[in-house]
């Protein structure tokens, strides 16, 4: 294990985070009407107790090279999500539209941030590319720093996303995608591609060395269960881990989705984020998966194009999902976790 030379609480009285207003980034643009895309596919009964399934999704705004990432502030009411390729975090509202957040995001250049995601202490939390770390970014002043960069010793590949438990406990995941040569890459410092839990006391182990492309990350409603999504095209697998205290054990695999995959369904497993009935609702082939908390395929969210990410928003009943170039949501009739 290694540690942290500040833990979590200390650093943020040290910055002041109090997170009472947001900052007043630069004005790109903003959404007047919503074009309508995609579908979805019912693929069994229980589905009409989480979505319509006559709905489609609706287009809040686009352009990007690749939207990641989204995370929904309950105080302010909007979305923070990244374009990692363009080194680019914004903020979305129904109020003001499209704003730049941070840029860059990252580093002067390269990648910028990946997955986020609202800290319990009401800050935001970044799975930086650039910066290859975990950074919290003070949404009052602008200012990012850096929470954890390495694992014993070694710099992380490009950490990508990441859960927090109530405890406090940081769970993410840490594929080479930020390296322009991915494992080839002569910057990779660490022999593996990792899964990492960070306790709040700045206490840092790996969980899972053996996946080649960790990617998305969430927590079951009881926090008893771990879910890992990997990106690899030959292994298109969802796999769960159960938490007992400090114990994490590897359940195995929870999902196979590689037989969906097809020219009619783009994109790969990324990142999931779960409803308070235990629902998961996992990026992969074709848009997003629904499945039940048994593991269960009920239904899918056909976004048209490869998606990234999702996260719940508004009242917990919206989903929104960072899907290639575009950003966009639909209903639920099921709540997601988290505070709204």
């Amino acid at each position: 294990m290694s540690k942290l030379n500040m833990n979590r609480r200390t650093l943020l009285a040290a910055m002041g985070v109090t997170a009472v207003a947001a900052c007043i980034p630069e004005t790109v643009t903003k959404a007047s009407t919503y074009k309508k895309f995609g579908s979805i596919e019912k693929l069994d009964d229980e589905l009409d107790d989480i979505i319509d399934s006559g709905l489609q999704l609706e287009e809040l705004t686009n352009g990007f090279t690749w939207s990641e990432g989204p995370a929904w502030d309950a105080k302010r009411q909007q979305l923070y999500f990244s374009d990692v390729p363009e080194n680019t975090s914004y903020i979305w509202s129904e109020e003001k539209g499209l704003e730049i957040l941070s840029k860059p995001s990252g580093l002067t250049t390269g990648d910028g941030t990946n997955g986020l995601l609202m800290g319990m202490d009401g800050n935001l939390l970044t799975a930086n590319h650039g910066k290859r770390a975990l950074t919290l970014f003070n949404l009052n002043t602008g200012e990012d720093t850096i929470l954890i960069d390495q694992f014993e010793g070694k710099k992380f590949n490009s950490p990508n996303d990441l859960v927090e438990s109530k405890q406090g406990v940081i769970f993410f995941t840490d594929p080479p995608y930020g390296l322009k040569e991915q494992d080839d890459s002569p910057l990779k410092e660490l022999p593996f591609n990792g899964v990492y839990r960070l306790n709040s006391d700045g206490t840092l182990s790996v969980i899972d060395k053996s996946l080649t492309r960790p990617n998305g990350i969430v927590l079951s409603p009881d926090e008893k269960t771990l879910y890992v999504a990997q990106s690899d095209a030959e292994a298109q697998i969802l796999k769960s881990y159960s938490i007992d205290g400090d114990t994490v054990t590897d359940n195995g695999t929870f999902y196979d989705a590689t037989l969906l995959a097809g020219n009619d369904a783009p994109g790969l497993p990324d990142g999931m984020c779960v409803a308070e009935t235990g629902h998961i609702f996992a990026t992969g082939p074709g848009g997003i998966l629904i499945l039940s908390p048994t593991g269960k395929l009920l239904g899918r969210i056909l976004a048209e194009k490869a998606t990234a990410n999702c996260a719940f928003g508004n009242d917990g009943k919206m989903l929104y999902l960072t899907s290639s170039d575009r950003l966009g949501r639909i209903a639920l009739k099921v709540k997601g976790l988290g505070i709204y």
